[in-house]
This record gives C-alpha cells, structure tokens and sequence, in this order.
C-alpha cells in the first residue's frame, strides 16, 4: 500500500536513483562483474534452465495478477519505467532491452484481462 503522505517529487526522484542504479548495474563500468564469484559461476545445466524458466513463468503470473488490481496511476507508473528501460550511457539500443521493454506492456495489457468490470 502507498504511504498517502510522500512527497510525489521525492518518490520520482527515487525512482530515478533507481532507473539510474538499474541501467549502468550499480556503477560498474562496462565489461566487469559486479561480483567476482559470478565472474567464475559456471554454466548452467539444462535442468537448471528448465527450472529457471518454470520460475520466471510462476513470476510473470503472480505478478500480471499483482497489475489486475493496481490503480491507474499504478499502472501508468510501470508503462513509464518500461518506456525508461535505456542501455547504458554511451551504449546503442541493444534489441534484448527493446524487447524487456515491450514484454514489461505486454505483461501490463494481459493484466487487464482481470481487471474486475468498472
């Protein structure tokens, strides 16, 4: 639930501390791990991709059901953070972050298949 007396600049400034930590992986510069235990993880087996995929499936619906019951400024508030996915500062548009983009409005337009009836 939204705390009902935040400041509604502060929250956007917050969210662009956010956008601004989620599009340059907290600082990093180009071409290194953020963490050198995963620089050396290895690859991942096929059992554990499967399981993988099976999680992301589970998430995309917990969360298309999450949407179904958001606001209009809720849902608005994520198409805006969709349209604000960009590569890194000096990096060209790479075609996976165009398609996270589109898949972030897709999940949006299949939540409005639950949305209860005005």
């Amino acid at each position: 639930m939204p705390v009902q007396d935040q400041d509604p600049s502060r929250d956007a400034l917050q969210r662009q501390k956010a956008l601004a930590r989620w599009e340059n992986e907290g600082g990093a510069p180009p071409g290194t791990a953020t963490d050198p235990l995963l620089a050396e993880a290895p690859a991942l087996t096929n059992a554990e991709l499967v399981a993988l995929r099976i999680r992301v499936i589970a998430l995309e619906n917990v969360l298309i059901s999450l949407l179904a019951t958001a606001s209009e400024p809720q849902l608005e508030l994520a198409r805006e953070v969709a349209g604000d996915i960009l590569p890194r500062p000096g990096f060209t548009q790479h075609p996976l972050t165009i398609h996270a983009a589109r898949h972030m409005l897709d999940l949006i337009s299949r939540s409005s298949r639950f949305r209860p009836a005005p």
